[in-house]
C-alpha cells in the first residue's frame, strides 16, 4: 500500500511519517505482524495501560454525570436557592451583600469572556507575525498558540519556540523580530488589556490577575483557569470594602473629635467672658 498523498502533503512531518507507513503498511500483513511482536513484548505494560484508560474513562464519566444532575438541579430550583441564599446574605452581610451578590454573576461573566477574547486576539496577532517571519502552517500555529494563551505562559512559551525554530533554519532576523513582536505584545496585553477585561466591575491589577491564573491552575487544573480569577476578584473587592469602611470611620472619628474640641473651647470661652463683664 503506497503512502497517502495527504500524508506526504503534510507539514514538517509527512517525509518523517513516510517511511515508517512503508514499513509497518506498505505489505500485506505488515501491521498484524507489526502488532503481535509487539504485543508479545510488551503485554504487561499494555494491560496496565488498557487498565488505566478504562479507568480514567470511568471516572470522566462519573464526573460527567454529577455535572449533568447537578446542573439540572441547579436549573429546576435555581430561583429558589438563590432567594434563600440572598436571605442568608442579607443576615450575615446587611449592607454588603446585594452589592456582592451582583458582582459575582458579572465577575464570572467578564473573566470567562476577558480570557476568551485576549486568547483569540493573542492567537490572530501572534498568527499574522508567523506568517509574517515565513513559519510553515502560521494558521495552525496561531490556533494553538490562542489555545495556549489560556494558561499562564503558554503564549510566550509558543512565541519563543517558534523563533527558536526559526533561528535553528537559519533566519536569524525573523526569529529575534518574532520574540521581540511577541515579547512587547504580551507585555501590551497584561499591563493594559488583562486588568480590564478580566475581573468585570472589579477591575483587577496584573498582579492579583496573575496570582488568581496560576494559583487556580496549580489547585484545580483547567478550571482553576476561571475560578482562580473570580475568587481574586471578590478578594479583591472585599479587601477595597473594608479599606473603604475603615476610611469612613476614621473620617468620622476625626470629625467627632474636632466638633467636641470646639465645643470644650467655647464652653471654656463662655465664663470667661461674663467675668470680664
Amino acid at each position: 500500500m503506497a503512502v497517502p498523498n495527504w500524508i506526504l502533503a503534510l507539514p514538517m512531518v509527512g517525509e518523517r511519517i513516510a517511511p515508517y507507513w512503508n514499513e509497518y503498511l506498505g505489505h500485506p500483513h505488515a501491521l498484524g505482524d507489526w502488532v503481535q511482536a509487539v504485543s508479545g513484548q510488551h503485554l504487561g505494560n499494555i494491560y496496565r495501560v488498557v487498565l488505566s484508560l478504562t479507568g480514567n474513562a470511568f471516572s470522566l464519566a462519573l464526573n460527567v454525570l454529577f455535572l449533568l444532575i447537578t446542573l439540572f438541579f441547579v436549573y429546576k430550583d435555581g430561583d429558589r436557592i438563590v432567594a434563600q441564599l440572598d436571605l442568608l446574605g442579607e443576615r450575615i452581610l446587611p449592607k454588603r451583600w446585594q452589592r456582592f451578590s451582583r458582582m459575582v454573576p458579572a465577575t464570572v461573566s467578564s473573566t470567562v469572556t476577558g480570557m476568551g477574547l485576549i486568547a483569540i486576539g493573542e492567537g490572530v496577532v501572534l498568527g499574522l507575525a508567523y506568517w509574517i517571519a515565513g513559519v510553515p502552517s502560521p494558521v495552525l500555529l496561531g490556533v494553538i498558540t490562542g489555545f495556549m494563551a489560556l494558561i499562564p505562559g503558554g503564549a510566550p512559551l509558543s512565541f519563543t519556540l517558534v523563533s527558536l525554530y526559526l533561528v535553528g533554519s537559519e533566519q536569524l532576523v525573523a526569529g529575534v523580530a518574532l520574540f521581540v513582536w511577541g515579547t512587547v505584545e504580551l507585555f501590551i496585553v497584561d499591563k493594559t488589556l488583562r486588568p480590564k477585561l478580566v475581573g468585570g466591575p472589579v477591575k483587577l491589577p496584573f498582579l492579583p490577575t496573575f496570582f488568581g491564573l496560576v494559583g487556580g491552575v496549580k489547585t484545580m487544573g483547567i478550571v482553576g483557569l476561571f475560578v482562580g480569577p473570580v475568587l481574586m476578584a471578590l478578594l479583591v473587592a472585599v479587601w477595597r470594602e473594608w479599606l473603604l469602611d475603615v476610611k469612613t470611620n476614621s473620617d468620622a472619628h476625626r470629625l467627632e473629635s474636632a466638633e467636641g474640641d470646639g465645643q470644650v473651647s467655647l464652653v471654656e470661652g463662655g465664663p470667661r467672658n461674663e467675668d470680664r463683664r
